[in-house]
């Protein structure tokens, strides 16, 4: 999905086409957004706003995800942008995008705003991943590579049922927010074969490799994306971390087996 393994994940009102530029030489893949794309979804990032919150609030969303996309269209790393949507004809607009630029459509299943949620975006899909599978279904419908943003320890939410959920939809990556539950990721992984992209905390070696050994292909760095020192050690992390084991990795696409990472020993 993309090289070197590593992603600068979106983060709300900041990931533009210029915070993507300032990591580009570290990165594979930048995730632009998250933008809100419909009238439920922007009313409840208008109330976000309201409360010190930070949003994407274009006059046309789709427009300037288009245009944010184009921006990056000679940058060194696969862009792709994540979006939060109650419906679902938006979404294929976005996707059709992002098929045409080569970019990730990534579904925003994450963001736990009580607006968001209340709009029937973000963190609420996670409990209705009969939903979820049909916002997958559209985009993929359109051509696009689709990754499911989720995040773990949400009460009642299965990780590793959504994730053949969306397989099966036809997504082909999910972007796991571990919160701190790292070891979900092992879950997902073995779920279905998905691109497995892990974040939260990743910050360094031994945040990389306990993620990749627990079976991720890739890691992202949300929060510090903007800070040189900390990509640097991850890309170099991750680097190391293939180059000892080939591009696929131990049991391939990356992943160690069940069997290897319960005999190693995850760095903390």
């Amino acid at each position: 999905m993309f090289e070197p393994r590593l992603a600068l994940a979106s983060l709300s009102g900041r990931s533009d086409a210029a915070w993507a530029e300032t990591g580009e030489r570290f990165a594979g893949a930048a995730l632009l957004g998250g933008v809100a794309l419909d009238e439920p979804t922007r009313e409840a990032a208008r109330k976000m706003v309201d409360r010190d919150r930070v949003e994407f609030l274009p006059d046309d969303p789709v427009a300037f995800a288009d245009r944010q996309l184009a921006a990056l269209a000679d940058a060194d790393l696969r862009a792709g942008v994540n979006v939060r949507s109650a419906s679902l004809p938006p979404i294929r607009a976005v996707a059709r995008i992002c098929a045409d630029r080569d970019a990730v459509l990534e579904l925003n299943a994450h963001c736990r705003q009580a607006e968001m949620c209340a709009a029937g975006a973000g963190e609420s899909l996670l409990g209705n991943p009969d939903r979820l599978a049909e916002q997958v279904a559209a985009a993929t419908g359109e051509g696009a590579d689709v990754s499911v943003k989720v995040r773990a320890e949400v009460p009642g939410v299965d990780l590793a049922k959504v994730a053949r959920v969306v397989a099966d939809a036809g997504a082909d990556a999910v972007h796991v927010d571990a919160m701190d539950s790292e070891s979900v990721v092992a879950d997902v992984a073995d779920a279905a074969d998905l691109f497995v992209v892990a974040n939260n905390e990743v910050r360094d070696e031994a945040s990389v490799r306990e993620y990749l050994a627990y079976g991720a292909d890739a890691v992202s760095v949300g929060r510090p994306s903007d800070d040189p020192a900390v990509l640097r050690r991850v890309r170099s992390a991750v680097d190391g971390w293939f180059a000892e084991r080939g591009r696929d990795g131990v049991a391939g696409n990356g992943r160690a087996d069940r069997g290897e990472r319960e005999r190693r020993e995850v760095p903390r």
